[in-house]
């Protein structure tokens, strides 16, 4: 079963509908089991794994030994499974820098994406629905009977196994949006989804995976632990992830440079995590010298004409 896209239009400027389904086909889950899966994952990510109950998902990351980023990812279990849930392209890139030190460990990992089909349901009517469908859901993970649902505050993640979904897909009688609307929803949340032509870039607090309890500063030693840890404890970081809006009249991409307005001119800044566009409107989140202040105008070098202004993060961000 595939979700077909029936509304692939969106304005990022426009309010959530009182209900909206999301093709969430852009997100691949990595698929961890075996004797010592989880303690060899918990060995690797910046997280805690251990302490992980089947009814929690929490954010982590994965690095390489200088502490920067090879993903960022959710983490919650189906059935015996541990899953990790990131952007597919990172999860095709990462998958075998985790599996060359996994042949060490009695664990399986195993690329799972094609195997589930992932829904996001969002809006005022979500709680509604999804209770309809499946039940009081209170938990930030809770197992049905084909797959899981992944509580977000206001927002699902419905992780069906795909050649069981059809029951709940032919049951959508709203339009399914394409995966950037959703991306539109994390942007505004402050997501750190990383793309895997952002391995290697970024120590995971200059993407405030700390800020979205993504990591932890009491487990014991994992990759990269010491960069992580002496950036809290030491002070250094001088980057954060930042939410931005405007306009812009041409396409862009994760390798569109921004620049920041200053009094002699423009001056090129920071890296484009994430985006979204509708027509000329657009949000994404980029990581920018974290002294950047909210007032600060930025714009793209190909298009003098384009406007970013800095919004407001969800979370409390600090340097730790």
């Amino acid at each position: 079963m595939t979700l077909t896209v029936s509304q692939p239009q969106w304005s990022v400027t426009e309010e959530i509908p009182e209900l909206v389904f999301c093709n969430l086909s852009h997100l691949g889950l990595l698929s961890v089991t075996g004797e010592q899966g989880r303690s060899f994952i918990h060995g690797q990510v910046t997280t805690d794994i251990s302490s992980l109950s089947a009814d929690q998902w929490m954010w982590g990351a994965h690095c390489d030994p200088k502490g920067k980023m090879l993903a960022s990812f959710r983490a919650f279990s189906i059935n015996d499974a541990l899953m990790l849930m990131m952007p597919k392209d990172t999860l095709a890139a990462d998958l075998p820098q985790l599996a060359k030190y996994a042949v060490f460990s009695k664990a399986d990992l195993v690329d799972a994406s094609d195997s589930w089909i992932i829904l996001g349901v969002a809006g005022q009517d979500a709680n509604t629905w999804v209770e309809t469908q499946f039940g009081e859901v209170l938990e930030p993970v809770t197992a049905i009977s084909n797959g899981v649902i992944v509580k977000d505050g206001e927002r699902y993640i419905i992780v069906l196994a795909a050649e069981t979904s059809d029951a709940i897909i032919d049951k959508l009688e709203q339009p399914i949006y394409a995966s950037s609307v959703w991306q539109s929803i994390e942007i505004k949340a402050g997501y750190p989804n990383i793309a895997a032509v952002h391995q290697g870039q970024f120590v995971p607090q200059m993407c405030n995976l700390q800020a979205v309890n993504g990591i932890s500063f009491n487990k014991g030693c994992y990759m990269g632990q010491e960069t992580v840890a002496r950036m809290k404890y030491r002070g250094g970081n001088k980057r954060a992830l930042y939410i931005l809006t405007g306009t812009s009249k041409n396409p862009i991409s994760l390798e569109s440079q921004l620049e920041l307005a200053l009094e002699a001119g423009f001056k090129k800044t920071g890296t484009i995590i994430e985006y979204a566009q509708s027509g000329e409107q657009l949000v994404l989140t980029a990581v920018l010298p974290n002294d950047t202040t909210d007032a600060a105008v930025l714009r793209f070098a190909d298009d003098e004409t384009s406007s970013l202004s800095i919004q407001p993060l969800p979370y409390a961000l600090d340097d730790e």
